[in-house]
């Protein structure tokens, strides 16, 4: 029996590659992208698709209606831009948004059962620690990043003729080695006891939902696999209680070096100008940005509730969990772990740190 077609974009991604493994069995997984997957990953077909273009699309969605039909099972759509400094860049307008717009233009050709959108969490206004957000919490995007995203979620929405879309505002998403930025540069911090890690602009109560990658890989597997029965409509994914800054801090310190690591509240104007001047001065380019001082105080806790009743899903991970793992990837080979998470490791970054 012929399997039902997904298509996936940003098929070469870390999500979009853990989506296909997870896929692969139960369906015909068509990739496309702008770069190749890497060798291994079990696409049944994959085609260069740069959403910028008119023609690289056209071209790419006739090479797939051609091997596989007009019929599309969900079309999931992770392609999307990012830049984690916080500045505004012409390619979210681009990339995001008109990307989106012309996707779903030449989609009209084909019969999709369900639209599936990667959108983020941070779409939403934040809250104090002690409340939580579900999908009826105001929209407030707070940085250009999550800005892209509630534009297009707006794009997917209002396209005519209307296709049955679900709009997955995912957590930050963590794996077994890190990868998640922000988590991954606290620890990082710690590990070379950085002159930053003893000072924090923000209230030390809040914290941020992130969410495992293979929870993520199965909230939006399960949407494929429920696609026909669900609404139009948002669908929050992340843990629901995440650690505030200060539990997690002592216990990356406790992990690492055998105790609780002391963090000192610094005034958010102080913060920020050390901010914009180190972010100024020469040499290596800085992970803490001006604007992410404003955000410090920013609370994101989740009402996942939604996605347990209507997808079945919750998560099997929780950070709290699975930090001893992602330290001790760190301990047992810095070298690696630095270079999986993008970054450069120290010259002395042979051997972990031993309490």
């Amino acid at each position: 029996m012929t399997k039902p077609v997904v298509l996936i974009t940003g098929a070469s991604g870390m999500l979009g590659r853990a989506l296909t493994a997870r896929l692969a069995s139960d369906y015909t997984v068509v990739g496309v992208d702008v770069a190749e997957p890497p060798a291994g990953t079990p696409l049944d077909s994959v085609h260069y698709l740069d959403v910028t273009s008119d023609m690289s699309v056209r071209e790419a969605l006739e090479a797939v209606r051609a091997e596989h039909g007009r019929r599309l099972a969900t079309v999931v759509h992770l392609a999307a831009f990012y830049d984690f400094s916080g500045a505004d860049s012409p390619l979210y307008d681009r990339v995001t948004v008109k990307g989106t717009r012309r996707l779903l233009r030449h989609l009209d050709d084909f019969e999709v059962h369900r639209f599936v959108f990667s959108s983020t969490m941070l779409v939403h206004a934040p809250v104090r620690p002690g409340q939580r957000i579900d999908e009826d919490s105001p929209i407030e995007p707070r940085w250009p990043y999550p800005e892209s995203k509630v534009r297009t979620e707006h794009v997917i929405m209002e396209h005519e003729p209307a296709v049955p879309c679900t709009l997955l505002r995912i957590a930050g998403v963590y794996t077994d080695w890190g990868s998640q930025p922000t988590l991954v540069e606290q620890i990082r911090r710690i590990h070379e006891q950085d002159f930053e890690s003893f000072f924090f602009p923000g209230d030390s109560e809040a914290g941020q939902s992130l969410v495992h990658l293979d929870d993520a890989v199965d909230a939006i597997a399960r949407t494929v696999d429920k696609r026909d029965a669900l609404k139009s409509q948002p669908i929050l994914i992340g843990e629901p209680d995440p650690p505030a800054y200060a539990e997690l801090q002592d216990r990356i310190g406790e992990l690492l070096w055998g105790q609780e690591w002391p963090t000192i509240r610094v005034p958010t104007g102080m913060a920020k100008a050390a901010a914009w001047v180190m972010d100024k001065a020469p040499g290596e380019d800085r992970f803490i940005k001006p604007f992410m001082i404003e955000l410090a105080d920013d609370h994101y806790a989740l009402d996942a509730r939604r996605a347990h009743r209507l997808l079945g899903w919750e998560p099997r991970h929780r950070l709290q969990d699975e930090l001893p793992r992602i330290v001790q990837k760190l301990r047992d080979d810095p070298a690696r772990w630095y270079r999986h998470n993008g970054l450069d490791a120290p010259e002395d970054a042979v051997a972990g740190p031993r309490p």
